[in-house]
């Protein structure tokens, strides 16, 4: 299954050149890089859903944790560790 996970732009940059806006986004403590090419607006700090390398939606940080808690539930965090901060507190 192919998921869009939510995560936080920690920083941006242009490579190749100058022709392509790249990101660092942190998936609750994973930084992975994602293309911005879809979403040039995004800034630092935005949180974003990410699909195979590629922001394709902004979204809100109550959106992102909603997102993370269902993907706990499914099973579907995979590879992402120190998702603690993104997930609700529990009882």
């Amino acid at each position: 299954m192919c998921l869009a996970i939510p995560g936080k732009i920690k920083s941006i940059e242009l490579q190749h050149n100058g022709m392509v806006k790249m990101a660092k986004v942190s998936f609750g403590g994973i930084t992975k890089e994602a293309s911005l090419e879809m979403l040039p607006e995004a800034i630092i700090g935005d949180y974003v859903l990410v699909h195979v390398g590629v922001a394709i939606s902004k979204v809100n940080e109550e959106e992102a944790k909603k997102i993370f808690k269902y993907l706990e539930e499914i099973g579907e965090l995979g590879e992402l560790e120190d998702v603690d901060h993104y997930l609700p507190k529990k009882e």
